[in-house]
């Protein structure tokens, strides 16, 4: 039985079926996948995985009495992300970010996991229930997959600190199936963390221009023909390993991480291509 550590949720014990998938490549493939897409290049501290929001949004859900059922598909939302994240949709031109869910079963099907299922019992129906509240809900409401973006994206950039995470975590609550906060106070407070995060993060000047500028980088090497579709599915390591590779494309890579012509860069043409977001919390009253 595998023990997970998690410094937002703590301990947990993992049925073996959990193990199983962790273990396999489609899940530990994520561990080489940049949750914020090309942040990183300009902000190297930014650098938090796939792999640790895949875990994230399993042990929440787990933590707040979410089935086995639920905690599978929890863990495998994402493996269909491609490198880099979120920078697939620019180049795509994909304005509901949402790529990764439109090859989701066929990534699935093309994987060791339905065989993993198979093995335990389970098929990848299980993956397909609408009824799974907990870890999706859409806009403005809070889900898993949403609340664990968020903690780990403010902490990873100095917006929150772990005291404030393990607060908000002890004031979430369960009803219906879906997760509220008990207070009105802790509903606007994180109304308020999430609009910071979409200011100071999500379009951030510098954070806007690095994947606006690496989708271009992407797009180009897909003309050149350097870069095929299918990179996408690789890491981020192999994919900039070809993108190195090419004289072209690493000397705007190189641009990208120095910030070349960002003066002149417009973020407010280019900051229209990440969608708004707009959180409104359930309060539970537990009087």
């Amino acid at each position: 039985m595998m023990t997970l550590i998690d410094i937002f949720y703590g301990n947990f014990e993992l049925e073996d079926i959990l193990s199983d998938l962790i273990s396999s490549a489609p899940v530990q493939r994520l561990k080489n996948i940049h949750q914020g897409g090309a942040v990183f290049l300009v902000s190297p501290h930014v650098s938090h995985s796939r792999y640790e929001h895949a875990i994230g949004v399993m042990l929440l859900v787990k933590k707040l009495g979410g089935s086995l059922e639920e905690q599978i598909a929890a863990l495998l939302h994402d493996v269909s992300h491609t490198a880099f994240s979120h920078v697939s949709d620019y180049v795509l031109q994909k304005s509901g970010e949402d790529y990764h869910e439109q090859i989701f079963k066929e990534v699935i099907a093309n994987s060791t996991i339905p065989s993993i299922l198979t093995k335990h019992g389970f098929s990848t129906s299980l993956l397909e229930d609408p009824k799974y509240t907990l870890l999706e809900m859409a806009l403005p409401a809070l889900c898993a997959d949403r609340i664990d973006y968020m903690m780990r994206d403010l902490y990873h950039f100095g917006l929150i600190n772990i005291v404030e995470v393990h607060h908000f975590i002890n004031e979430l609550a369960v009803q219906d199936g879906k997760i509220g906060v008990k207070s009105e106070k802790t509903a606007l407070w994180i109304v308020g963390k999430y609009v910071q995060l979409n200011n100071e993060y999500f379009r951030k000047p510098e954070h806007v221009y690095a994947n606006t500028k690496f989708s271009e980088l992407i797009a180009l090497g897909l003309e050149k023909g350097v870069i095929i579709l299918s990179d996408f599915m690789k890491d981020d390591p192999a994919v900039l390993s070809t993108i190195k590779s090419d004289p072209d494309l690493n000397l705007e890579l190189q641009k990208i991480k120095s910030l070349d012509d960002f003066e002149r860069f417009s973020v407010s043409g280019s900051g229209k291509t990440f969608k708004e977001r707009i959180l409104k919390p359930m309060v539970i009253d537990h009087a």
